[in-house]
């Protein structure tokens, strides 16, 4: 096995890992493409009459990591926090970015440099510490200056925040910055009370504090997690369970069964192995919509003291060549390895824009071929032997092993021996930010604007840079871009960007999910989008 830069720690991994999967279990079949599908974006209640009250319980598909808006990196804890901290802004169905804690959209100055976002008076947070601009303030300044900020790039190069007045925010930009709505309307828009904040500092993700329809009630680590309805809540008279009780189920057939069954009325992320199974089941509904995100490849490259840190060497040829990691690229049949491992459910992504984008373009369409003898000549020029062996760590799920083996599978034929490290996912969340792994594979849940998918994970020195990479010229289009206005000019500036990654392949982006909730028929006002969030707040047992 080719030797990591911490192989200490890596011995470590392995040991607490259930097992190394060596031989490949699952062939890839070329299939046809993916039909299309219309998306179920929600289930509404309609002129049905809610019941007032109940204890919802949702089957969440993995832990999440900490309730901290600040330095969370997880889609699970994503679901929770939705229902706990509302942001400034929010997306609609249709991907539309709409106001939430702000009364209104941004306003942008003629020089590009100050954004003014009008905050809603009225609203509390859940300790009775009224909202106001000042409160917004204190919740950017944490994001923008907390050692371990996951929220600080997505911000974008801030100046100064100030509140001139109690109902204003002002956010002034050391050059223009377009993304920040899009930024607003997740995570880093969240707004957490500045008394909890005060009192509880660093652990304020043990018992978060913001506006929502829900405060946070108690965490059973590995087990639960439960939310109780805020009375103090400003729309208090739209909210209708009492609780939602989030059960972290990460077997995929058992968070089918326990909807088959009623133990749960909302599942996330239910197996395709399952899907077309459970369509047909009665008394259980199905919403499905598209992805922002994608799941990928991503190769450590340089992160050698975690993310967020200046990038390093590591000797292997996989991270210094790229022309090895280029091959690995080239070795897999995207089409073939995604419908055949996931029934024809999700579709292949070769770039951190989603097709549907009003950023995407011919350059981040465009997808690497399958050639599999260039892949060996690139390996035999870069002067490695074949087969070349690397190991893969993954979340140790049904489906992410499926995928692993299909990848083991594939890339032999292009002179790659591939050892699968199953990790928790939990853990796998701490291996990318630490560096303690060769190749990775896991995904990210997507933002409405591509500065969200992109800046983060490939500027250099980024909160999410878990490759290390670096690369100078993308650092400049990524920064020209979110200057920009121009959708024209922004969708050039990142089909450059993708022309580059593909070239040197930090990060290999494989497929997009279809987020597929499953709910009973005794529930409504269930919502799930394309940032791939599970809306639960203005749900009702009929």
């Amino acid at each position: 096995m080719v030797a990591i830069h911490r192989p200490a720690r890596l011995r470590t991994l392995l040991a607490a890992s259930s097992v190394l999967l060596v031989a490949a279990c699952v062939p890839v079949q070329p299939v046809e493409p993916a039909p299309p599908r219309a998306d179920v974006t929600g289930v509404e209640i309609g002129d049905r009459t809610p019941r007032a009250g109940g204890d919802l319980v949702m089957a969440l598909s993995a832990e999440p990591d900490r309730l901290d808006p600040t330095t969370s990196s997880s889609l699970y804890t994503r679901y929770v926090m939705n229902a706990v901290c509302e942001k400034l802004y929010d997306i609609d169905a249709k991907g539309a970015i709409v106001p939430q804690l702000a009364s209104a959209l941004p306003t942008v100055s003629a020089d590009g440099l100050t954004v003014t976002i009008p905050v809603r008076s009225g609203p509390v947070f859940a300790d009775g510490t009224p909202l106001d601009a000042a409160a917004v303030v204190t919740t950017l300044q944490r994001n923008l200056t907390l050692e371990g900020s996951a929220r600080k790039a997505e911000l974008g190069p801030v100046a100064e925040v100030t509140a001139p007045d109690p109902e204003h925010v002002e956010v002034r930009y050391k050059t223009p910055f377009s993304p920040l709505a899009a930024a607003l309307a997740d995570r880093a828009g969240m707004i957490m009370s500045p008394k909890a904040l005060a009192e509880e500092g660093d652990d304020f993700g043990d018992h978060p504090v913001c506006v929502g329809p829900f405060s946070f009630e108690e965490r059973v680590p590995q087990t639960s997690i439960t939310v109780k309805r805020d009375p103090l809540y400003y729309a208090a008279d739209q909210v209708h369970l009492d609780s939602i009780t989030y059960r972290i189920m990460t077997d995929a057939n058992i968070r089918a069964a326990n909807l088959r069954s009623g133990d749960v009325q909302v599942a996330d992320s239910l197996s395709p192995q399952d899907v077309d199974a459970l369509a047909k089941e009665k008394g259980v509904g199905l919403l499905q919509t598209g992805s922002f995100g994608y799941q990928a490849i991503t190769f450590n490259v340089g992160n050698v003291d975690g993310t967020g840190k200046p990038p390093g060497a590591i000797d292997t040829p996989i991270a210094k060549d790229p022309r090895v990691r280029e091959a690995f690229a080239l070795s897999i049949d995207r089409t073939a390895l995604v419908n055949s491992v996931f029934n024809n459910w999700y579709e292949t992504a070769c770039s951190f824009i989603a097709p549907g984008s009003t950023y995407s373009s011919p350059a981040s369409e465009a997808c690497p071929p399958h050639d599999p003898a260039r892949a060996k000549q690139l390996l035999a020029e870069a002067g490695v032997p074949v087969p070349y062996r690397i190991t893969l760590s993954t979340s140790n799920n049904a489906d992410s092993l499926r995928l692993a083996q299909a990848i083991q599978a594939s890339v032999v034929d292009g002179g790659f021996d591939v050892v699968i490290q199953p990790v928790e996912y939990s853990t796998l969340l701490d291996v990318q930010k630490r560096g303690d792994f060769e190749v990775l594979q896991l995904g990210w849940s997507g933002r409405v604007d591509p500065h969200g998918n992109a800046s983060s994970f490939l500027s250099t020195g980024a909160a999410n840079n878990y490759s290390g990479y670096s690369n100078p010229e993308v650092d400049t289009l990524l920064k020209q871009a979110a200057q920009s206005n121009d959708v024209a000019t922004r969708a050039e500036l990142y089909g450059k960007v993708t022309e580059i990654v593909q070239r040197e392949n930090p990060i290999q982006y494989l497929y997009r999910v279809r987020s597929i909730t499953g709910y009973t028929d005794v529930v409504a006002g269930v919502e799930t989008y394309d940032d791939g969030v599970v809306r639960l707040s203005r749900a009702a047992f009929l």
